[in-house]
């Protein structure tokens, strides 16, 4: 476990670094982009534009405008451009509303496609196996910014079963879960279709293997089997999707749908912070994502650890 701790360090350390220097070279590369004339305003003449690139340091090379961006964002006070807030302050306040999109969502993807894959599987061929097929086409096919737009525009416009927009705080669950129940629709079912389809496969396969034909011989019943043996080993793949989708989404890639739904989490600060190329918001939220990326990496690698006994954390 040491071993496995270290190596995940380094790894992250690693990965963070090369994501702040692709986004911030990004940047740097584009013809049309100047920050302090973002900064200074359009209406700005010359002298100001110049004032504000030697404040920010805009007019240093490369390498030190990128060093002092890095140390501002781990000491907590990079600002951004646009609104002249802290980034960092601004990412802790709009967190929660991200937290509370995500995993309610995730656990409904999750939870569902484990059903609709093990009915699936289980009745391969069957009515309800073709069923599934056709609901996850559906599903993977429907791009999510329509999705949440159909969704808005029948349930909330049409028949005002639920809120149009905004966010309420969990000092009222109720109206917490009321506003969201639309965007949490959203973003599960395009992951509900292609989980399902994925652990489908995954158990057909391992129904075939020499392990569960043993444990049928055994005595073993088939609802056993199937708990104990073959959903159990079916799993990794599905988690390993589960890990890295859950981590990018918490990074602000949910920015479609709360962009759609008006909901101030990271994904609409970041979509923001695109459209006026505001640079700290873009870094500190690419770096955001790759932190939870390695972290849910090294988690799925536990659970790989717990679920089949053979795997061991040496990496």
């Amino acid at each position: 476990m040491p071993r496995f701790i270290v190596r995940r360090s380094i790894s992250a350390i690693a990965l963070l670094f090369a994501t702040s220097v692709v986004v911030f070279g990004i940047f740097e590369v584009i013809p049309s982009y100047d920050p302090a004339r973002a900064i200074a305003g359009r209406n700005a003449n010359a002298t100001t534009v110049q004032e504000v690139s030697h404040k920010f340091g805009f007019d240093k090379p490369v390498y030190a405008q990128y060093a002092n961006t890095m140390k501002l964002i781990f000491t907590g006070q990079v600002i951004d451009y646009q609104d002249d807030l802290n980034v960092v302050d601004q990412f802790k306040h709009k967190f929660p509303v991200t937290l509370s999109l995500v995993i309610p969502a995730a656990i409904l993807w999750f939870g569902l496609a484990v059903v609709f894959g093990s009915i699936s599987a289980r009745r391969a061929g069957k009515f309800a196996d073709r069923a599934v097929m056709v609901g996850a086409i559906l599903g993977v096919s429907v791009p999510v910014f329509l999705l949440a737009a159909l969704l808005l525009y029948v349930f909330a416009f049409k028949l005002s079963w639920f809120p149009n927009t905004g966010y309420s705080g969990l000092s009222n669950p109720t109206q917490w879960a009321y506003h969201l129940i639309l965007p949490w629709i959203a973003i599960a079912a395009l992951s509900i279709g292609f989980y399902s389809r994925v652990l489908r496969s995954s158990l057909l396969d391992m129904s075939n293997q020499d392990f569960v034909r043993t444990a049928r011989a055994k005595g073993l019943t088939n609802r056993q089997v199937f708990r104990r043996h073959i959903l159990r080993n079916s799993l990794m793949p599905v988690i390993t999707m589960f890990g890295l989708d859950f981590a990018v989404l918490l990074g602000g890639a949910a920015l479609v749908t709360e962009t759609v739904f008006n909901l101030p989490g990271i994904g609409q600060y970041e979509a923001q912070a695109i459209g006026n190329l505001d640079v700290p918001p873009i870094l500190v939220g690419a770096m955001f994502t790759a932190f939870f990326v390695v972290l849910f990496g090294a988690f799925v690698d536990i659970l790989y650890a717990l679920l089949d006994p053979r795997i061991r954390l040496t990496g």
